[in-house]
């Protein structure tokens, strides 16, 4: 389920199996030698939402990405997304990043690093074999966390 009317709609009638928040963490780096890079991870990521909330849909509510700059104090940033969160509904919570900066951020919430895979030249046969294949990375974390309860 995504960020839009539709989908909270749905939410609102189907809230209680809807427990999980995913946020996708984008950084924005627009210095000329790392602009593509960037774009790169970011179109990865991304395409990587959009998969992931296809297969988990009546499960999970994706938020429309969280784009940050260089200069972005993580830390900062992270504890006001965690307080502003932790008022919401949501039992789990996860960030979705492709910046292995987010490693060494600490936060109450789970976050999931994934290297950024460039998807550009790929034909779409091996780009949906890439997302199934970083789905099922992902999918560990997941169930780890349903798995607590």
């Amino acid at each position: 389920m995504n960020w839009v009317p539709k989908d909270v709609d749905t939410y609102i009638s189907q809230k209680d199996y809807i427990d999980t928040l995913v946020v996708p963490l984008i950084s924005i780096d627009t210095r000329p030698v790392t602009m593509k890079n960037s774009a790169s991870s970011s179109e990865f990521l991304m395409n990587l939402s959009m998969f992931i909330e296809k297969q988990f849909k009546g499960r999970m509510m994706f938020l429309p990405p969280v784009s940050y700059t260089q200069s972005t104090d993580l830390q900062q940033l992270a504890d006001t997304l965690s307080e502003d969160l932790k008022q919401s509904p949501f039992t789990h919570i996860f960030y979705l990043t492709t910046d292995s900066k987010w490693t060494s951020v600490t936060l109450e919430e789970k976050v999931i690093w994934l290297p950024s895979i460039p998807l550009e030249t790929m034909d779409n046969h091996l780009r949906q074999t890439i997302m199934e294949d970083q789905l099922r990375q992902v999918l560990t974390h997941f169930m780890e966390e349903w798995n607590v309860q």
